[in-house]
């Protein structure tokens, strides 16, 4: 039976249903009206649109993307890709008008009347409120000069090595030609698909994640809170937001949601330890106290969770230990390394510390007021308070030659003038404090204590940095530098790598380049292990130190990395678009 259904013009239907086997399909097209043609063609339009569109996204499950971007492995940029280096004017101009001081005069100004001299506003004057994410397609081109070429030569070797003898598990050791497991997560791994993005090293990418996607698993044993945050679930996000690839982000969320237990305690601070298999979260098996740095180095991640998932439990969780840090009380801004996760309180008395333990919280107090784009006032002058209380009980000079430092107080209250070679992230952001608007002195102590930590590997006979060092208070001294034989060890550590990166493209003072060619030759020259990889050095107060048979994960993921874009012949990573975590995974900022 037959069955139509008559339509008029100004039908709510598009088009009649009038089956007809014998007729013709022109005949039934030359009685549709001009409307019914015109909607049949837009229709056909579409689907080729939308089948176009599909298969240019490979199916991604594009839900899961709030903010889809191109891909930048394949989109070029408009515009001039062989830019000049650009220095952030304000930055330098007020460095130039600025006298040279003595920063150890121990006069340091109230928190509140620094914190009113540099208002919470934007260097740029764009934060209106109207995006919630600085949105920046970068073209990664490869290597564009020899010294780019060296560190991928370097970054590929090690990857063989890796890829040869420890593929998918947590570390290489280059000497045994074994590997080392920490978590069972594929750390060096993940640490590296950053780095190999921006490099524009495409297959090696692309090989990486087809093992994340089919291989990675998240039911393990207990990790750790800190490490698992800036190393997995840093690495996945940044690859996420590089590649516009939603499997990284459903990783990411996957392990997010396994380490949420550690926050289940009576004040909010998170245990330092999860079983991400079991849920099941305690303290360290050394102590009742989780590090300080730890708990307060996890906010950027979990909050670049919820910006890109949509869901909010993330930055809750680590807001509520941001703000019960906050009213803890301090020694004017700076903390205790150890805090307790079931009190909620930093131990006192504890050793106070820009190294180990400590580091990161001043890091991360300016680079989440930065991600967060600049709305927090509590952030602000938490981070303007410590740099104060650093410059007030801390930063000296050593003797005879007077470089600057930044000691530590033992117990809270007696300086030793002892300073690890993990203090030399704050030369880089004390610098990018600066260019957001913040104290232009911080410029100034930046260089100074850059001075001292490039000395630090100048000094040694084999060109490359301790893991720690003490600074002369002797007047009569031949050296300044103090190395101790438990302290000689070099773990291929990127901070002050890291802290050149940042003075160079924040001042353009091409010094800053050169200092950072002379340690990568020396990392050439003594950590290149002739069958494979790079290896950590027993003792660089020599002049042929041996190695260690360990390749630290983060020699791939920060310390080449941050090689690569210091001799860049361009800012690959704007400082007004990226704020980069602990572990250098580059995450968007967000305005709102």
């Amino acid at each position: 039976m037959s069955v139509s259904i008559s339509i008029r013009d100004d039908s709510f239907y598009p088009f009649a249903i009038t089956p007809a086997p014998r007729q013709s399909l022109i005949r039934k097209w030359q009685r549709l009206t001009r409307l019914q043609k015109s909607l049949a063609y837009l229709l056909a339009v579409s689907l080729v649109i939308l089948i176009i569109y599909k298969t240019t996204f490979h199916g991604a499950d594009l839900t899961a993307t709030p903010h889809p971007r191109k891909n930048i492995f394949d989109e070029k940029v408009e515009g001039n890709h062989n830019q000049d280096i650009v220095v952030d004017d304000a930055v330098a101009d007020a460095a130039a008008n600025t006298a040279a001081s003595e920063v150890n005069d121990n006069k340091a100004k109230p928190v509140q009347e620094v914190a009113d001299e540099y208002p919470n506003d934007s260097l740029n004057g764009d934060d209106d409120g109207s995006d919630d994410v600085v949105d920046s397609h970068i073209v990664f081109d490869g290597p564009t000069n020899p010294r780019q070429t060296a560190v991928v030569e370097a970054f590929k070797y090690s990857w063989q090595a890796y890829k040869q003898h420890a593929w998918g598990k947590d570390q290489l050791k280059p000497l045994s030609q074994s590997h080392h497991t920490w978590f069972d997560l594929g750390l060096t791994l993940i640490d590296s698909l950053d780095t190999m993005y921006i490099m524009g090293l495409k297959s090696e990418f692309d090989e990486a994640k087809l093992w994340v996607q089919e291989s990675l698993s998240f039911d393990k044993g207990d990790v750790n809170l800190f490490e698992t945050t800036i190393r997995v679930v840093g690495g996945l996000l940044s690859a996420y937001h590089l590649s516009h690839d939603a499997m990284f982000l459903q990783k990411a969320k996957d392990l997010g949601n396994r380490m949420m237990p550690a926050f289940s305690t009576k004040s909010g601070i998170p245990y330092s330890d999860v079983n991400i298999k079991t849920g099941r979260a305690h303290a360290p098996r050394w102590g009742p106290d989780s590090s300080t740095s730890e708990v307060t180095t996890i906010q950027l991640e979990f909050n670049d969770l919820s910006y890109t998932t949509g869901d909010d439990k993330y930055k809750n969780a680590v807001g509520k230990v941001r703000r019960h840090v906050h009213d803890q009380p301090k020694k004017d801004g700076l903390v205790p390394i150890f805090i307790n996760a079931q009190t909620g309180k930093l131990r006192d008395p504890a050793t106070i510390s820009f190294g180990a333990r400590g580091d990161s919280y001043y890091e991360y107090l300016l680079k989440e007021w930065i991600q967060t784009g600049k709305q927090d006032e509590r952030l602000r002058r938490d981070y303007i308070e410590a740099m104060e209380g650093m410059k007030k009980h801390l930063l000296r000079k050593s003797k005879p030659n007077g470089l600057t430092y930044i000691g530590e107080l033992l117990s809270g209250r007696t300086f030793s003038p002892k300073m690890d070679h993990l203090v030399a992230f704050i030369s880089g952001t004390l610098a990018l404090g600066a260019h957001h608007g913040l104290p232009t002195d911080h410029l100034d102590i930046a260089k100074d204590l850059l001075v001292t930590f490039n000395e630090m590997y100048v000094q040694m006979p084999s060109g490359l940095s301790p893991e720690i060092a003490y600074f002369s208070t002797d007047i009569d001294a031949k050296t300044d530098i103090i190395v101790k034989p438990p302290d000689s060890h070099n773990l291929q550590r990127p901070e002050t790598v890291e802290s050149l990166y940042y003075l160079y493209w924040l001042t353009g003072d091409k010094k800053y380049q050169e200092w950072g060619w002379n340690i990568f030759q020396a990392f050439e020259r003594h950590s290149k292990v002739k069958t494979g990889g790079y290896c950590s050095l027993n003792n660089v107060r020599v002049a042929e130190p041996s190695c260690k048979d360990n390749m630290e994960s983060f020699w791939l993921g920060e310390t080449l990395k941050y090689f690569y874009l210091l001799f860049a012949d361009k800012n690959l990573l704007p400082f007004d678009q990226w704020v980069i975590n602990t572990e250098a995974h580059p995450l968007p900022i967000h305005k709102h």
